[in-house]
């Protein structure tokens, strides 16, 4: 309970909401949402989905949903998640567990014979790199052609137009991190 009337507090505060306005909002005393914050009270089932409307928020985020995540940063290869495969047979798993206040989201793109990140990789303001663990690929960025082997790495801007291409005879694997685009 502590920690619920803290998260909550923290939103406010983020938001540079007063006591007095979120209680408002929600529909109860200025006492009362001071209890809560200070871990004194419990909110109502009703009053917590109001005060995560009001905060702009889920009532997860409130009572610490992303939290658990935070706690366990391990994924076990075999728990890698299944994101998305493109037409070109492009396959994309999840390095890491989900929270949506991640400055980067890290991911392993495995490129069939031929296959490439069209659909995968788009341009969007923020960064992004590539790091070959298998294989090697062909980054095409703005005109130019980049050629990478396994160890080789790739940074670059992700708002200049790029495509990503297995041209080998045998499968690749890469590394890809990018900061999220909205």
């Amino acid at each position: 309970m502590k920690r619920l009337g803290e998260r909550i507090k923290r939103k406010r505060e983020g938001l540079q909401m007063h006591l007095s306005d979120l209680a408002k909002q929600v529909g109860i005393s200025v006492s009362a949402l001071s209890q809560i914050e200070n871990a004194k009270a419990f909110p109502s089932i009703f009053s917590l989905k109001a005060i995560a409307d009001s905060l702009h928020c889920t009532v997860g985020e409130l009572i610490g949903e992303f939290e658990t995540l935070s706690q366990n940063p391990k994924i076990k290869a075999e728990e890698r998640k299944f994101v998305k495969q493109n037409n070109s047979g492009t396959k994309l798993y999840l390095l890491s567990h989900h929270d949506p206040y991640k400055q980067m989201e890290t991911y392993a793109m495995i490129l069939n014979r031929g296959s490439g990140a069209e659909d995968l990789m788009i341009q969007h303001p923020g960064q992004e790199f590539v790091y070959v663990t298998e294989g090697q690929v062909k980054i095409q960025l703005d005109e130019k052609a980049y050629f990478l082997v396994q160890g080789d790495s790739f940074y670059f801007n992700s708002n200049v137009p790029h495509t990503l291409t297995n041209d080998w005879e045998n499968k690749s694997m890469v590394l890809w991190i990018i900061t999220p685009h909205i």
